[in-house]
């Protein structure tokens, strides 16, 4: 109990200590309320064109550019011999033209000389295919040798600049993960067991947390271990083994970028901070931001639209509009980190990796910008300035067109919305006060990327998606206006400052998760948990004890069983007389007495058995929702139900139309394929009432 009450205290600590951070790295000028930069890339341009292209970014009201990141061979061309001639030639005109800059480690695409030299630090893939020079995310940034060339690289750039007032940030890396996603090299290999001895100390203790015994799986020895390949395990590889192995390589990645961050920190001015851009978590499952938040100053965020790979909406529209989730999802995560957070890349038109590149949507542009705005991030960049004309990405849209010269309908409508958002400063009024109704809806989101992990490689069923089980509860509460933040198992959240948890699928839990959800009911809060929770212990054992009885006395029913169906035979589960289909999970719950049962199952052999239960604990409530329906409205039903039932005044949007409230004033975006009569009382700023897709209403 000492050591967790320690572990809140720093944590509370750090949250001060960020607040302060934040204030003095973003200082707020309601003349500039989120400044706008842009990528550009000097080393591929021609050097009689590099002030007729600062010059122009400046001219049309970009704040801040950004260099380096993938230039190493520019910056090292032969192995200790530096170059930067360039570089400071676009730093000094950067600053004649009211730039700043932030700079980027180059370590994502290492120069070729060094990759030649010491191939040991080339990824291997599950084929035992060694990577190739040529692309980037080739190699592993782990590798004690190229941890040592990264170093010295760092110290150079951070020697020259780490006290140049002109430079106002760093970026580790570039959106870090492996190329491979995991690396089965002998880097990997022998880190991996490193890591198991560490962990575990001595064999046995891993044979247990593997569940050896199974299918005489039994170790000897550390050294006998290899990295689990599901290539090479014909009757599938261990989970256990594979779940430690995907948790090490999260604390791989994770210690490359606190080692670069060390090596910053040793250079730099405390002026200057220090970030990396995350990408695409849900397929870059390794990747977790929370494992460096005692690194960095802050965690920045990257997001591509209409890249085809993400969550869209329904509608003729959702190819050109995008997913408005997925950035509001990944800005809520990156801010969670340490309560603040920008866009390091936001996609200026259309891309050139999609399974298809549609053209956005005339304003879809624009509306992005906004979204971020509303969404509280304190810098907008856009990936790229300039359109490249050579290389792997050549059809990716620039604020540029290929000439150079013109600008392109995507520059067009970020010129806009910098004009617009500077334009604010005329109704900014100082004091700002949080509105009673946002804070009457804050919704606390629990994180725990190991359940990620675990239940990826056990989904019991094919059509199980964690990702999109999570998504499912994100999404209604955005149709709520809930502001939501991510927090992890070892942060005190309270009822007083989050009158809402929510935590889906949480597979595996302590006895300590269930102590402090009790803890948070019984003070007053309102906690929502999902199908799967309490299955399993942090080893990704099922627990000794009837199926999910950690949690039965918590949520006041047990749960007997589970069911899957075929997608083509789906059953049904009623809630106040509308009938929902279900496919994917559905658990068998017994309440007890005092536990009020909402919704129940309307078909199959179990007819009328209750499937989402809620119950008081204490001066709150636990509402326990032991179905996931196919298209996500009971869930948005119930979750509508536990918030108005103890008065927190909530929206009603459609999916996609999304509401948020910064700096006095309310941003409304629309994703959608339908316009949307917004409940306005006042005369919009910005935009009309009646919000058509792909358009921003601004309003106090």
């Amino acid at each position: 109990m000492k050591k967790q009450c320690m572990l809140i205290a720093i944590l509370i600590s750090c949250s001060t200590g960020s607040r302060a951070q934040e204030d003095r790295f973003f200082e707020k000028n309601p003349e500039n309320l989120m400044p706008v930069g842009a990528y550009y890339y000097p080393e591929h341009w021609n050097e009689n064109q590099w002030e007729r292209d600062i010059r122009r970014m400046a001219e049309l009201g970009f704040s801040f550019t950004h260099f380096a990141e993938f230039a190493w061979a520019r910056i090292e061309p032969e192995e200790g011999r530096f170059d930067f001639t360039w570089l400071d030639r676009n730093i000094e005109l950067a600053d004649k033209y009211g730039l700043k800059v932030i700079l980027c480690t180059p370590s994502p695409a290492p120069p070729a000389w060094l990759t030649q030299k010491h191939p040991e630090v080339l990824l291997e893939n599950e084929d035992g295919m060694q990577q190739q020079h040529g692309s980037r995310l080739f190699i592993n940034s782990s590798n004690a040798t190229y941890m040592k060339y990264v170093e010295r690289v760092i110290i150079e750039m951070a020697k020259r600049y780490g006290n140049d007032a002109r430079i106002r940030g760093w970026q580790i890396d570039n959106e870090p993960h492996f190329g491979t996603l995991y690396d089965y090299s002998q880097t990997a290999e022998t880190g991996f067991r490193n890591w198991l001895k560490q962990k575990y100390n001595d064999i046995n203790t891993l044979n247990n947390a593997w569940g050896a015994a199974f299918w005489s799986n039994t170790y000897n020895t550390f050294e006998q271990i290899r990295i689990p390949n599901a290539k090479r395990a014909p009757q599938g590889a261990n989970p256990h083994a594979l779940l430690d192995f995907r948790r090490y390589t999260a604390d791989a990645l994770a210690s490359a970028i606190r080692h670069q961050n060390e090596i910053l920190r040793r250079h730099i001015s405390g002026q200057q901070w220090v970030t990396t851009n995350y990408a695409y978590y849900k397929f870059l499952p390794s990747v977790d931001l929370f494992r460096n938040r005692g690194d960095y100053d802050f965690a920045s965020h990257t997001m591509y639209l209409l890249s085809t790979a993400l969550n869209y909406p329904e509608g003729k529209l959702s190819h050109r509009l995008g997913s408005g989730m997925e950035l509001s999802f990944s800005n809520e995560l990156a801010k969670s980190v340490h309560g603040y957070t920008g866009i390091m890349e936001l996609q200026p038109g259309q891309i050139n990796w999609g399974k298809y590149n549609s053209q956005p949507y005339p304003g879809a542009v624009r509306m992005w910008i906004w979204h971020c705005f509303g969404l509280n991030d304190r810098f907008v960049c856009t990936y790229r300035f300039r359109q490249p004309i050579d290389g792997g990405e050549h059809y990716h849209k620039g604020i540029m067109e290929t000439d150079g010269v013109t600008l392109a309908r995507g520059g067009e409508e970020f010129v806009r919305a910098i004009d617009e958002i500077k334009g604010l400063h005329q109704q900014y009024t100082l004091p700002i006060q949080e509105p009673q109704a946002l804070k009457s809806r804050k919704t606390a989101f629990l994180w725990k990327q190991d359940n990620l992990l675990e239940m990826e490689l056990v989904p019991h069923t094919t059509h199980w998606d964690t990702w999109q089980h999570i998504y499912t509860y994100y999404q209604k509460l955005k149709t709520l206006g809930a502001p939501v933040r991510f927090m992890t198992e070892d942060e005190a959240v309270t009822p007083q400052e989050y009158p809402f948890l929510v935590a889906p699928c949480f597979n595996m839990i302590s006895e300590a998760n269930v102590k402090q959800w009790r803890k948070y009911a019984e003070d007053g809060g309102h906690l929502i948990l999902t199908c799967r929770t309490g299955q399993k212990n942090n080893d990704g054992h099922l627990h000794e004890t009837l199926l999910q009885q950690p949690i039965w006395d918590l949520i006041g029913a047990e749960i007997t069983d589970n069911d899957q169906l075929p997608p083509e035979r789906p059953a049904q589960v009623q809630y106040v007389g509308q009938k929902y289909a279900w496919h994917i999970w559905g658990e068998w719950l017994k309440p007890r007495k005092g536990t009020e049962v909402w919704a129940h199952y309307a078909s199959e052999f179990y007819k009328n058995t209750p499937a989402v239960i809620s119950r008081k604990v204490g001066k709150g409530t636990v509402t326990y929702i032991g179905v996931w329906t196919d298209d996500g409205k009971l869930e948005q039903q119930i979750i509508r139900k536990v918030y108005q039932q103890v008065g927190a005044e909530i929206l009603s949007l459609p999916d996609y139309v999304f509401v948020e409230w910064r700096d006095g004033f309310w941003v409304a975006v629309n994703y959608s394929s339908e316009a949307f009569d917004l409940p306005l009382e006042t005369q919009p700023l910005i935009g009309r009432k009646t919000l058509e897709p792909g358009k921003v209403t601004v309003w106090k």
